[in-house]
């Protein structure tokens, strides 16, 4: 059996977070020996709660610790941005993956997260139908294909 791939979604849009959900819920990952790599998606809508999640306070003291983070950059409040730069400056975090996952396509914003060390950049297609795929294709590498680290 397989280890439970946890991920932390962080995404504003109720429409964009459920597109989301489907995604990794359509994509039915296999790994190379062909079975099943089962994942838990939590879905935090704000950056603010996205680090409390991330070091486990409050309401999330029991939550597992993220295999890999789909961070949107245009968050109300602390943004994804601010996310990312906090994610990759902490030692206890800065080994999970950050995929951005967001509409901007702004050649600015692709150098500025990869400068704060995202581990990959997708702009969200408009088309619903797209939008799925490239989430199957994140899930698919991310998931079944990557080795992630461990803690």
């Amino acid at each position: 059996m397989s280890k439970i791939v946890e991920i932390l979604l962080v995404e504003d849009s109720p429409s964009d977070a459920n597109l989301i959900i489907k995604g990794f819920n359509q994509s039915n990952v296999k790994g190379f020996n062909q079975d099943r790599i089962p994942n838990n998606l939590h879905w935090v809508e704000d950056g603010e709660t996205a680090m409390e999640y991330l070091h486990q306070q409050d309401e999330y003291a029991s939550v597992p610790r993220p295999d890999l983070i789909l961070l949107d950059l245009n968050l109300p409040g602390m943004d994804g941005r601010e996310v990312l730069a906090a994610v990759k400056s902490d030692p206890s975090l800065k080994l999970i993956p950050v995929v951005v996952l967001t509409t901007s396509a702004d050649e600015h914003d692709v150098l500025r997260s990869y400068n704060l060390n995202a581990n990959c950049y997708v702009t969200k297609p408009l088309d619903v139908h797209q939008f799925i795929q490239v989430v199957q294709l994140i899930s698919t590498f991310w998931v079944a294909a990557v080795r992630l680290p461990t803690e």
